[in-house]
């Protein structure tokens, strides 16, 4: 039966040598059974730009994934809170497919709306106001027009800031606001929810005007794999099964 698979929050980064392992093994043993596969935001730690695609450690992320599309699994790649300045030579050298966020698609017969999720937290003010900023154009082209060393010096004094800032923050401050996401699902007509970006993953119920949604949230890759499977019975959590030897 033809399925799909969702995954994000992998934040992969060369000083997160498990994290690698794991999904070079989901890529090589997993993925390639789905006919898609759809990453939800936040592939990489950070993306500076795509003038650093040539690292060894981009190019081994990005040879894998396009390794998976010519073994026939089409991939999707969305903009994260963390590499929202991913961009087509990114996508290219992935051979993936660069998603809006968000995106509505007919998945398997069911209207699915397909989000990064870092919308929906309207309580963190702060952030919303910093991601503003961040997806501008204007701001982006004046961003990657500075060299690539002190685009990546910024983007790490940011990311010191903002865990500095998110040890001051409530944890529902940083989680979905639940009017926000009642707005989203009747824009779209009450389709199901997928998303990431909070790092609870959960499968909630959303009843709004005579219609119940489902809302399925992403877990990040910190400790462990996880992906959603979603096929024409539905969406279920995948297992998916270790084939790497641990660490040395």
């Amino acid at each position: 039966m033809p399925y799909s698979l969702f995954i994000s929050d992998l934040h992969l980064c060369e000083n997160r040598p498990d994290t690698t392992r794991l999904f070079h093994d989901f890529v090589q043993h997993s993925a390639p059974h789905a006919e898609a596969l759809y990453i939800l935001g936040d592939l990489f730690e950070y993306w500076a730009g795509d003038d650093d695609l040539n690292t060894a450690f981009h190019l081994e992320v990005t040879r894998a994934l396009k390794m998976l599309s010519q073994q026939g699994t089409h991939v999707y790649i969305m903009h994260g809170n963390r590499d929202f300045l991913m961009n087509a030579e990114l996508a290219k050298a992935c051979n993936a497919t660069l998603l809006a966020d968000p995106i509505m698609l007919d998945l398997y017969g069911t209207p699915t709306l397909l989000t990064h999720g870092d919308t929906l937290c309207t309580d963190d003010t702060d952030y919303q106001n910093f991601r503003r900023l961040v997806r501008d154009t204007t701001w982006q082209q004046q961003f990657l027009a500075l060299p690539l060393t002190q685009r990546k010096a910024e983007i790490e004094q940011l990311r010191e800031k903002s865990t500095q800032e998110k040890q001051q923050k409530s944890m529902s401050i940083m989680d979905v606001n639940l009017q926000a996401v009642h707005e989203l699902l009747q824009a779209h007509h009450y389709p199901k929810i997928i998303h990431g970006h909070t790092h609870r993953p959960a499968h909630h119920l959303h009843h709004i005007e005579g219609h119940t949604c489902d809302r399925w949230v992403l877990g990040d890759w910190d400790k462990c794999a996880n992906a959603l499977r979603y096929d024409t019975h539905g969406i279920a959590w995948e297992a998916i099964p270790v084939k790497i030897d641990p660490a040395p």
